[in-house]
């Protein structure tokens, strides 16, 4: 059992979450395993659609098997840097922020190797049969949201990932350019054929520094009631 408060690092949640830069610049410097271990601990503590805990954290740490990754993850983020200057810079963003934001993917497609951890979370997708007890067409749209319930058993824990390196003073981001080619990145790892990849996150000690993040303003955002009609504070 690893002690949540075993850390000299760790910080308030808030300011995790407020700091937590997406770093794509990291240095090569080896992660102890511990904190590795304290990153995946924090992982198993997400949410779990019926307690399920399908989940599974591939930790690549070999030379080898980080440069066949880094160059799948290469040649398919080039198709996604061609997705990206078709649709131009998003509303909202100045061109200073969208410059730096296309710099550093750039820099990543070209370095995701040179992480020292790469982490693949993955789920396991076991045969479930419906009962037509459940009317067809009910079994249909739920076969249809399965993306989206999916989702839900891994991406919690992929964002406890995140606070979890921003309190130990990891940096990571969370990147899914590789599920383009995920049949060549499971190859790599020895992945079953009922396992899927949902997030490729490199982590190791940040070259830049954490800081505050830009976001849209609240109200543009979040709404009261039903759509337009903004959510403020002073709205409630």
């Amino acid at each position: 059992m690893i002690d949540p408060s075993d850390s000299g690092h760790d910080i308030a949640l808030f300011e995790a979450m407020y700091s937590a830069r997406a770093m794509r610049w990291l240095k090569p410097d080896p992660v102890p395993a511990s904190l590795i271990a304290r990153i995946l601990d924090a992982a198993i503590r997400a949410p779990s659609a019926g307690n399920s805990q399908r989940w599974i954290f591939v930790v690549v740490r070999d030379a080898e098997q980080r440069r066949r990754i880094g160059e799948i993850y290469r040649r398919v983020s080039l198709w996604v840097l061609q997705r990206y200057q078709h649709q131009g810079k998003p509303a909202g963003q100045s061109q200073t922020q969208y410059d730096l934001m296309m710099k550093g993917g750039l820099h990543l497609y070209d370095h995701m190797a040179d992480a020292p951890v790469l982490l693949v979370p993955c789920l396991r997708f076991d045969p479930v049969e419906l009962p037509e007890t459940i009317p067809e067409e009910v079994r249909a749209a739920m076969r249809a949201a399965a993306p989206w319930t999916s989702g839900a058993s891994i991406y919690p824990a992929v964002q406890n990932i995140i606070l979890a390196c921003r309190a130990l003073g990891l940096g990571t981001v969370l990147t899914t350019n590789h599920t383009i080619a995920e049949d060549e990145v499971k190859a790599v790892l020895g992945l079953p054929p009922q396992v899927r990849t949902f997030a490729l996150m490199p982590i190791g000690y940040p070259e830049k520094s954490f800081g505050p993040v830009n976001r849209r303003p609240l109200e543009e955002v979040s709404f009261l009631d039903g759509y337009g009609n903004s959510f403020t504070d002073q709205s409630w």
